[in-house]
């Protein structure tokens, strides 16, 4: 034997060693991205832009197949990529490690299941081979397909098709189609009639995993109705429920699932994650151009019922004017205080027209503390040249009256305020009667046109369209407006609460024809 051939020999045995790495190197690859479907689908779709709301999304789903629960409900706005995770990524990941279970993938129409029944298949075709996972031969129809595991797709819409289908994880994405249907009365006991007689006769005992995905339409929606009659798993519940509102909200919603601080917005699959600013114009863009109560519901996952509130949306509606030209005599600023941490403090600014009407022209309510309350009330009485700052007596003078002067203080000595600018009188106002009294009276001034708003305020309208009198907690914006009404019109504070039918609008004429221009003729910024 020559040299020669003995290093070709060794040339050999040089290559399959290092084929044998590289085939080793690349089933670790593959097992190392199933430790999650987001994973998955980042490591083998070079499009799939991975935010960490689709990480904890993923988190969540893993949990779901772990089996630390059996009933997740994910609630995100629109176009935010969940669908394509849980609906498409979240199946395809489940099969290659349970490749004999049965997966059943509904929605509101076939068109939309078709689809994601397709991307299912379409990931079995071109990835399944790294995990062992193929389509099985002649069993390829986009509806319904098997694995050459024993498991299988079938996608259908809700309401068909599950019959004779055993079910070992079940995907429901988008159960409403839209407003109307999920306004109907009909089709929703549609969809929670397959739910109770379809859907969960399907699941089997040995893996019984539900996923719900949905933006939420209705109190009585899908989502609804699982958690009113199943409940939350922290609360004994069944459900599991990731809740990720566009702008987060955790004095309301609770503790933020990505640790957000109140206002902070969503990430975006098509928003670089470090650009706050482009992800807060892109939300705030959302909610301007979103009704009042669609933004609620569809961006922030939180609908509310029309039935039983004081007033309803048309009158809040047609009692916004940002063109009428009238004459402030008294410009104030009212506050509803939080009880201390990060709770909802209402800040309202407004002022009583030269036309006897009150007009709200500012809101600058959120969660604070008393330093950022007192502070934010300050400015808003230096900007809007308010004469006096009204305060919820309740709250405690003393203590209010403290925080709102040392506030002044501290903002003329950074420069905010100039020095030597006098600071506007404090006023306690006293709701003497409770929190009926702080809104009714009030309710009753919107019906007699005798308030306005100066432009559109979507969070504030939304509390007054929603907020039911029986309620013993009342909003901080509802609170304050009131406050400030009554500031302004101390007469609306006297006499007794009268319970008056739902007010959809003024008892008074149409809007005043714009005099002259002027700085209260225009919509004024809140």
């Amino acid at each position: 034997m020559t040299a020669e051939h003995d290093y070709r020999e060794l040339d050999h045995l040089d290559d399959v060693q290092v084929f044998r790495r590289l085939q080793a190197a690349k089933r670790a690859a593959a097992r190392d991205l199933l430790r999650d479907p987001a994973t998955l689908a980042r490591g083998l779709d070079p499009g799939y832009r991975m935010r960490p709301h689709l990480k904890i999304i993923s988190n969540a789903l893993v949990g779901l197949e772990r089996g630390e629960y059996n009933r997740l409900l994910v609630v995100t706005p629109a176009q935010v990529g969940k669908s394509t995770t849980v609906a498409e990524w979240f199946p395809f990941w489940w099969l290659c490690l349970h490749g004999e279970d049965r997966v059943g993938v509904t929605s509101y129409s076939d068109d939309l299941a078709l689809r994601r029944g397709k991307a299912i298949r379409r990931y079995v075709a071109e990835f399944g081979g790294e995990y062992d996972l193929a389509l099985l031969p002649g069993s390829e129809a986009a509806q319904d397909y098997d694995t050459n595991k024993g498991g299988g797709v079938r996608s259908v819409s809700i309401g068909a098709g599950l019959t004779g289908f055993d079910v070992n994880l079940l995907v429901v994405d988008d159960p409403h189609k839209d407003r109307a249907e999920a306004e109907s009365k009909k089709m929703r006991e549609r969809v929670h009639d397959w739910w109770s007689s379809a859907a969960v006769k399907r699941l089997q005992p040995d893996r019984h995993a539900v996923v719900a995905i949905q933006t939420r339409w209705h109190p009585d929606d899908f989502a609804g109705r699982r958690l009113a009659e199943d409940g939350r798993l922290e609360e004994g519940g069944k459900w599991k429920v990731v809740h990720l509102p566009a702008l987060a909200n955790p004095s309301k919603f609770g503790p933020d699932p990505l640790g957000r601080r109140d206002g902070d917005p969503l990430t975006h699959p098509k928003i670089p994650t470090r650009n706050r600013q482009a992800l807060k114009a892109w939300w705030q863009a959302d909610k301007e151009g979103s009704s009042v109560r669609d933004w609620h519901a569809l961006s922030q996952g939180d609908p509310q019922p029309s039935e039983g509130a004081l007033v309803s949306r048309d009158l809040l509606r047609s009692i916004r004017d940002g063109i009428t030209v009238v004459e402030p005599q008294k410009i104030a600023v009212a506050i509803d205080p939080s009880g201390g941490g990060r709770d909802t403090a209402g800040v309202i600014g407004g002022f009583l027209g030269a036309d006897k009407r009150v007009w709200i022209t500012h809101d600058k309510t959120r969660s604070m503390s008393s330093a950022e309350w007192s502070r934010t009330a300050c400015l808003l009485a230096h900007e809007t040249h308010a004469g006096v700052i009204y305060v919820e007596w309740n709250y405690g003078r003393d203590m209010c009256l403290l925080a709102l002067d040392t506030a002044w203080k501290a903002l003329q000595a950074e420069g905010r305020i100039p020095k030597g600018t006098l600071m506007p009188g404090l006023q306690p106002i006293n709701a003497k009667q409770g929190k009926l009294l702080r809104a009714e009276p009030i309710a009753q001034q919107m019906v007699e046109d005798r308030i306005r708003l100066r432009g559109t305020f979507v969070d504030l309208e939304n509390e007054w369209a929603t907020w039911m009198p029986t309620d013993s907690d009342s909003p901080g914006r509802i609170d304050a407006s009131c406050i400030l009404v009554y500031g302004l019109i101390p007469a609306v504070n006297q006499g007794a609460i009268v319970h008056a039918p739902l007010p959809t609008s003024p008892t008074s004429g149409g809007r005043q024809a714009p005099s002259a221009a002027g700085p209260y003729g225009r919509r004024i910024g809140k």
